[in-house]
This record gives C-alpha cells, structure tokens and sequence, in this order.
C-alpha cells in the first residue's frame, strides 16, 4: 500500500509511523485506518513509535467522513459481521513493542490509540479524552479493555460516561503516561526508549508483550463483536444524530434518550 495519510519511516530498528493530516488534527478516515493497519502488520522494526503531525496526536473519527458524510457508519456491517476493529486487531495482535509519542490531543479514537500503545509518552501539549459518549456512542474497545488496567475502573467510568478531558498532568497522576516531557523533547525521549527496548533480545520481548496480553487482556475478538452491534444500534439513534450536529453546528448538545 501506498501510504497517503501516514508516514512511515525508521531510525535503526525503530519504526516510527507518524499520522500525516495535520489540517485535520490527524482526524482518521477510512483510509487512515487501512494505513495503520497495513503499517503495523507489515513492519519488521523492533519496537514501533506512534505519534501525529502537530499540533495533534489525533483527533478521532473524522466525523464529516465517518459520522456525517455520504461514506457514512456502515451499520449494515456492524450489525452483519460485527467484529473487532481490524486496526485495533493489528495493534493488539503484534508483538512488536509500541510506543505512543503523544504530542498534543488525544481524543475519542486518538485516546483508543494512544492507549493501544504499551508504553505512552507524553508532551506538556497532551490532551486524552474519550469523547464517545457526547456523539451517543460507546467506545470501542481498549477504552472498555485497556483503559481500567491502567487508571483503574472508577475512573475509567468517569472518563467514558462524562467525556471530560484531561491534560498531561492529570494522565500522569492517574497513571495513563509513564512520563511528561517538554514538547521539543518529545521525540527524543520516545526514540530513546523505543532504542532500548528495540536493542534487547527480540524473541524475549515478544514473549514478555505476549504473556502481558495472556494475563490482563480480555477476549478482544469477542468485545469487538459486542461493540460492533452496540455501534449498529447506537448510530441510529436520535441522540447521536445529535451529538454529530451540535458538533458540526459548534453548539450544546440537546439528547432525547431517542
């Protein structure tokens, strides 16, 4: 695959894909998504940094593509062949080490990303919210899968149901980054430990990334089948078509419970 809406690059053994629509705070469209995956499933780097263009990490769902367009959530297939995410499959599924260089917002399917990563970085700009529930979505599921084992489940209630976001500060006092760094020293700091980590017997590290998925993660082919048919459901609501148009139309959002 031609790459259009990522950057793929390496230093050494490191992988770095980089999301490239900058304009678009690295909004993902369907085509980003088949990117990433393609990106991930066919590298042989040791260790993978993941980050966006400033000034975002990404943004989420292009919602004009994705949400409000012509090209719009395939609820036929949601609720025909409900299934995980083949992005996330791919993140979740390798054993190349992952590490998110977070560089500004990290919202709804960004925050999924970032928190897809095994190790996160964060830059002062850091912003993570899962933003779903103010579209009248659910999220998808490392935020229900990944999300608790990091900051635990209260707050990951609180997260999901409010939509708050918070900045870097927070993420690191809740334990969602393993540390904040200046913006400029973002880079640096991820491609260092991606460098450490990619130095280091490969068979051992993906036995260790491999035993960390047998004891904490959940079946993830069966959420994603449980989210796929709660997104079928969910995007013919009257209160998602809501949150989309508040959205679009930059005004409070008015939900029915419809």
């Amino acid at each position: 695959m031609q790459y259009q809406e990522i950057v793929y690059t390496t230093e050494g053994d490191v992988g770095i894909i980089r999301l490239a629509r900058p304009a678009a705070r690295n909004a993902l469209t369907y085509r980003t998504y088949g990117e990433l995956e393609d990106a991930v499933r066919r590298t042989d780097s040791r260790c993978l940094v993941i980050t966006g263009e400033d000034p975002a990490f990404c943004s989420g769902d292009d919602v004009k593509q994705i949400m409000a367009g012509k090209d719009g959530p395939p609820v036929e297939s949601l609720e025909r062949e409900p299934r995980l995410t083949p992005a996330a499959d791919a993140l979740l599924a390798t054993n190349v080490p992952i590490v998110a260089a977070v560089n500004g917002a990290a919202v709804g399917w960004g925050m999924e990303l970032a928190v897809m990563a095994d190790i996160r970085v964060a830059s002062e700009r850091a912003r993570f919210g899962e933003l779903f529930v103010l579209r009248g979505l659910c999220c998808d599921v490392p935020g229900l899968g990944r999300l608790a084992q990091l900051v635990g489940r209260e707050k990951t209630a609180e997260l999901l149901m409010t939509g708050d976001l918070i900045d870097a500060a927070e993420a690191l006092r809740i334990g969602l980054v393993s540390r904040v760094v200046a913006h400029d020293q973002l880079m640096p700091t991820a491609l260092a430990l991606a460098t450490r980590i990619a130095a280091n017997p490969p068979l051992a590290v993906a036995r260790i990334k491999q035993g960390l998925r047998e004891a904490l993660d959940p079946d993830w082919n069966a959420l994603g089948e449980w989210v796929s048919r709660s997104l079928a459901e969910l995007f013919q609501t009257e209160d998602h078509r809501e949150g989309v148009r508040s959205f679009l139309e930059r005004r409070p959002a008015r939900y029915s419970g419809r």
